[in-house]
């Protein structure tokens, strides 16, 4: 397996955000939900990410650990960047949301485990996280995430609303990876 990397992009960078959110392909786990906000396309799940946008964006994810933590997937040995990965901390669940989105032409090639695996670490060693959550709606047949997920060490705390739970904390995790 290639090595890679956590990479917080620069202001400037964040092109690479914007390819992948208005990418059909990479975007398709996010279509046809029943949200209305600007900018989200419900038929591919694209979401519209003007470069107008992008400061206040970056300062509001970017350098906001431990509340906030958003980085670029990257490969090593060639610097290409392959995804992303984030998390949040939700006050009224006392846990941080998380994130990952690889982008669609580096599916299927095995970096979603240990990129996942990268952004724990991170969270869990440098930001003082206790605990990451993720949830996957069943109807959606999200089968692949929940394989990456336990992979990672992820395990299933139940259904709420027809999503399935998960969570990793970081006694867990230490007795996992150390």
């Amino acid at each position: 397996m290639e090595k890679l990397e956590l990479y917080v992009p620069k202001l400037e960078e964040l092109w690479f955000n914007q390819q992948m959110l208005s990418d059909p392909k990479t975007m398709s786990y996010n279509a046809n939900w029943d949200v209305s906000y600007s900018g989200y396309h419900r038929e591919t799940g694209c979401i519209d990410f003007p470069k107008s946008e992008w400061a206040e964006w970056y300062d509001c994810w970017i350098g906001q650990e431990p509340k906030r933590f958003y980085a670029y997937i990257k490969r090593s040995s060639d610097g290409a960047w392959i995804g992303d990965v984030n998390f949040h901390y939700t006050q009224e669940k006392d846990w941080w949301d998380m994130g990952i989105v690889m982008y669609a032409p580096y599916r299927g090639m095995g970096y979603a485990v240990p990129a996942l695996r990268l952004m724990l670490d991170h969270a869990f060693r440098d930001c003082g996280v206790t605990r990451i959550h993720n949830n996957f709606e069943i109807a959606r047949n999200e089968v692949s995430a929940w394989k990456t997920h336990i992979s990672a060490g992820f395990k299933e705390t139940g259904i709420v609303s027809g999503f399935k739970d998960m969570m990793i904390t970081k006694e867990d995790y230490f007795k996992l990876y150390g």
